[in-house]
């Protein structure tokens, strides 16, 4: 039996955002992941490297996914929540988690390797800063007008939105702070929200999507979204990532 409108937006109105674990989402979303493995790939550098930085850790999740460390791990996060969640997870395996915002708390060039999993922005100075002669920066990023169709169905045309974050921006950034960019590749993926609920836990975490989102202020649109759902099937939007690797001149 399908469960009501109500039902489906109170449970995902109340449910935990804290933390950058999408597992409550299974089975009502999925998204595509891009050809590359960013997390294999993360893990293989990282194995390879004596001191490295991952920047906006989240609550480690992802960094976690490593079986191997080098022998100094510096993580850093700005939300308090996240702070103390990525804490708890990676504390007992010596990553030494700071709160932080843009501005890296680290001497210049200490790190061999800073690796970020979609950055909200990018400081490609601080990181051209903190790296050392030969160092890599290697990171996920999200793309132009990713999961636009969702964002707008809210909030209407975002023409400047879908104009950020192109790979050839983060490009000529990282080349202006110093940087020799030796990977960039781009997919176009999707994202399929298979019920209204599934809607509002990803708008509540991904809090940038749709600025002032709540169920009050949103709750004729939720409706029409939840009954085009029953109706229709899934609602799909496309996913932009791409992939940069960046290096320091030795």
């Amino acid at each position: 039996m399908a469960r009501s409108f109500e039902d489906l937006v109170a449970e995902a109105d109340s449910v935990s955002v804290d933390g950058w674990d999408f597992s409550w989402l299974d089975g009502r979303a999925v998204e595509q992941r891009p050809s590359w493995g960013y997390a294999r790939g993360m893990a293989a550098r990282l194995a390879g490297v004596s001191a490295a930085l991952d920047v906006q850790t989240g609550g480690g999740e992802v960094l976690a996914e490593a079986e191997v460390l080098p022998a100094v791990m510096v993580a850093t996060e700005s939300w308090a929540p996240n702070v103390t969640r990525a804490a708890a997870r990676l504390g007992p395996r010596g990553v030494q988690v700071v709160a932080a915002g843009d501005e890296l708390p680290c001497a210049d060039g200490v790190f061999d390797l800073v690796v970020s999993r979609h950055p909200v922005r990018t400081r490609w100075d601080e990181i051209a800063r903190v790296l050392r002669p030969g160092g890599a920066y290697y990171s996920q990023h999200v793309g132009p007008a990713s999961v636009a169709e969702l964002y707008e169905y809210f909030l209407g045309p975002q023409p400047e939105a879908r104009d950020r974050r192109r790979p050839e921006q983060a490009r000529a950034a990282a080349e202006a702070a110093g940087l020799r960019v030796v990977d960039l590749r781009a997919e176009s993926l999707y994202t399929e929200f298979r019920d209204v609920g599934a809607v509002v836990y990803f708008l509540r975490k991904v809090i940038w999507m749709v600025p002032d989102f709540g169920v009050a202020r949103y709750l004729p649109r939720l409706r029409a979204l939840h009954e085009r759902i029953e109706r229709d099937g899934p609602f799909t939007a496309t996913t932009t990532r791409y992939l940069i690797e960046a290096v320091k001149a030795g």
